[in-house]
C-alpha cells in the first residue's frame, strides 16, 4: 500500500514551489492489571497522510485517512487551494524557504525480536508485580501496565526526497496507593510520573528493573504514609533525575521553543520569558549547566534521524557553561525569526503528533549533561536540605517563568547524611534565576534516560513524546514547603 501511495503522490503532486507527503501508521497496545485482575487488552491502529504545498508564497496543509488515489488527489487539491489563498498574506514568503530534500532512514534499536513474549506472557509479568504489591492491608489500590507502540513514517517530496523511519516505544508503569487514618499516599514506578519511557523492545523492561518493582513501590508507599510532612524554609534541594525531567521540560524546554518566543502559543499555552536579545548573552544558569538537544541518543524517547519537515537531526548545545546559545526552532520558525533580523539558528525539531497535525516546534531529546560529582559527594555537601523524587504536581505561569512543583517522595538531609523520609515535598522558584542556583551536578553514575509521552501544545492540541536524560542535581537557596504549609 505504501509503495502505491508513493507512486500516486509522485504523479498527482501539483506544480508548486514545494510539495511533500508525510505518511504515518501507528499501532499501539495497552495491557494492564488492576488489583491482580487483567483488564481487556486495548489495541489501536491509526494511519493517514499529511500533504503540504508551497505556492505563490503561501503554505497549505491537508490531511486524510483516505489513502486511495482519489483521496490523495482531494487532499493535494485542498492544500494547493490553501497555499494560494495564504500567498501574500503570511508573515513569511514560504516560496523563499529552502525546504530540505532529505534521503535516509532510521529504526529504533530493538534487541528482542527473536524472543518476543506473547500477550499472555506479558500479562502474567504484570500480574506478578501486581500481586507483589499487596503486602499490607493498608495498600488499598495497585495496578501495573505496559504500553507498547510501533510507528512507521515515510516522508516524501515531489522532487524525489524520501525518508523512512520506524519507531518502537515502550512504557512500563506501576502505581500503589496506601491509606490509613484519613490520609492517602501514592508511590509510582515508570510511566507518566517518573518517566521511564524509552525506545526499544522488551529489553527496556530489563533496563527499567521492572521485576521486583511491585513490592518496592508498595513499601515506599507505606513509608510515606508513616512519614511526617515536609518542613518549609529556604534550604538546599537535591533533585533526582525523575524530578529533573519535569524541571528541564517546563523551565528549559518550553521557554526555548522558538514559535512560543515568536508569540504563537499565547492563546493556548502561553508565551516565554525568553526574548531574542538573550541568545548569546544571557546567563541562563550557573557555569555547571550544559543542555543539549540530542535526537541521536537512540534509546531515548524522542530520537529520530529527520524531523517532520525533513531537516536532518544532529546533537547541538542549547546552553553551554550556563550561557544561552540557541532556541528550539525548526526550519519555518527559523525563517520567520530571520525575517525579523533575529537569526539565532535553531535545530531539527519541527514535529507532529500524528498524520492529522502539521509540524510545530517541539522539544525532542532535551538533556542536562552530567558533571563530576557522585551522589554521595552531593549528599555530604548538604547541611540542611531535602532529596526529592518523582513529580506529582506542577504549576507554571504563562511565560514559563514562575513555577511550583511537588514530588511524591522526599528525604531530609542533615549534616551530610540522609535522614527521615518526608511526604508532600514541594519547592518553588523562577526559571530566570532558578538554574543559577545549580551548585553541584551529578556524574554519569547518577544519570538516567527518561521521558514523557504526554507533552501538550498547539491549536488544535498535539500530545507528543519527549525524552529527557539528566543526572541528579543540587540547588542552593531554594524555597521548600510541605503539603500543610
Amino acid at each position: 500500500m505504501l509503495d502505491s501511495i508513493q507512486k500516486d503522490f509522485q504523479s498527482l503532486a501539483p506544480k508548486a514551489d514545494f510539495c511533500s507527503l508525510r505518511y504515518v501508521e501507528e499501532i499501539s497496545e495497552q495491557l494492564s492489571v488492576q488489583q491482580n485482575v487483567a483488564a481487556p487488552p486495548q489495541t489501536c491502529i491509526d494511519r493517514g497522510v499529511m500533504v503540504s504545498v508551497i505556492k505563490s508564497g503561501g503554505l497549505g496543509y491537508a490531511a486524510t485517512s483516505d489513502l486511495s488515489r482519489q483521496g490523495l488527489k482531494e487532499a493535494l487539491d485542498r492544500a494547493e487551494r490553501w497555499a494560494t489563498l495564504t500567498g501574500g498574506r503570511s508573515v513569511v514568503d514560504y516560496s523563499s524557504l529552502a525546504m530540505p530534500r532529505p534521503q535516509g532512514s532510521y529504526r529504533s534499536p530493538v534487541a528482542d525480536e527473536a524472543a518476543r513474549l506473547s500477550k499472555r506472557e506479558k500479562v502474567e509479568m504484570l500480574r506478578e508485580e501486581s500481586a507483589q504489591s499487596k503486602i499490607d492491608d493498608r495498600i488499598v489500590d495497585w495496578s501495573a501496565s505496559l504500553w507498547t507502540t510501533r510507528t512507521h513514517q515515510r516522508y516524501l517530496t515531489a522532487d524525489g526526497a524520501s525518508v523512512d523511519q520506524e519507531f518502537y516505544y515502550l512504557v512500563p508503569s506501576l502505581q500503589v496507593s496506601a491509606f490509613a487514618d484519613g490520609d492517602t499516599q501514592s508511590r509510582s514506578f515508570g510511566g507518566r510520573s517518573n518517566g521511564f519511557c524509552q525506545q526499544g523492545g522488551l529489553e527496556v523492561m530489563l533496563r527499567s528493573q521492572f521485576a521486583g518493582s511491585g513490592r518496592q513501590t508498595a513499601e515506599e508507599a507505606l513509608q510515606l504514609l508513616a512519614a511526617p510532612n515536609c518542613p518549609g524554609g529556604v534550604m538546599e534541594v537535591l533533585l533526582m533525575p525523575d524530578q529533573m525531567m519535569l524541571q528541564i521540560h517546563e523551565s528549559i524546554g518550553h521557554p526555548l521553543e522558538l514559535d512560543r518566543i515568536l508569540g504563537d502559543e499565547r492563546n493556548f499555552a502561553g508565551t516565554s520569558f525568553v526574548t531574542f536579545d538573550m541568545f548569546g548573552n544571557y546567563q541562563y544558569g550557573s557555569r555547571l549547566l550544559n543542555v543539549t538537544y540530542d535526537p541521536t541518543r537512540q534509546e531515548e524517547f524522542a530520537a529520530y534521524a529527520f524531523d517532520d519537515d525533513g531537516s536532518k537531526a544532529e546533537r547541538e548545545f542549547l546552553i553551554r557553561d550556563g550561557l544561552l546559545l540557541k532556541p528550539l526552532g525548526g526550519a519555518v520558525s527559523q525563517a520567520r525569526a530571520a525575517r525579523l533580523g533575529k537569526n539565532h539558528g535553531g535545530v531539527a525539531n519541527a514535529r507532529a503528533c500524528s498524520w492529522n497535525r502539521p509540524p510545530i516546534d517541539r522539544m525532542a531529546n532535551l538533556n542536562v549533561e552530567p558533571g563530576a560529582s557522585t551522589l554521595g559527594e552531593m549528599i555530604v555537601s548538604i547541611e540542611d536540605g531535602v532529596l526529592m523524587k518523582t513529580n506529582v504536581s506542577w504549576s507554571i505561569d504563562d511565560s514559563r517563568n514562575k513555577f511550583q512543583f511537588g514530588c511524591e517522595w522526599g528525604q531530609r538531609i542533615r549534616n551530610g547524611k540522609l535522614a527521615e523520609v518526608v511526604r508532600n515535598p514541594n519547592y518553588r522558584g523562577i526559571s530566570a534565576t532558578f538554574w543559577r542556583s545549580l551548585s553541584m551536578i551529578g556524574d554519569f553514575s547518577t544519570m538516567e534516560v527518561l521521558g514523557t509521552p504526554y507533552c501538550g501544545k498547539g491549536e488544535p492540541n498535539q500530545v507528543i513524546r519527549c525524552g529527557h536524560a539528566s543526572p541528579a542535581c543540587k540547588f542552593s537557596g531554594i524555597d521548600v514547603f510541605g503539603g500543610e504549609n
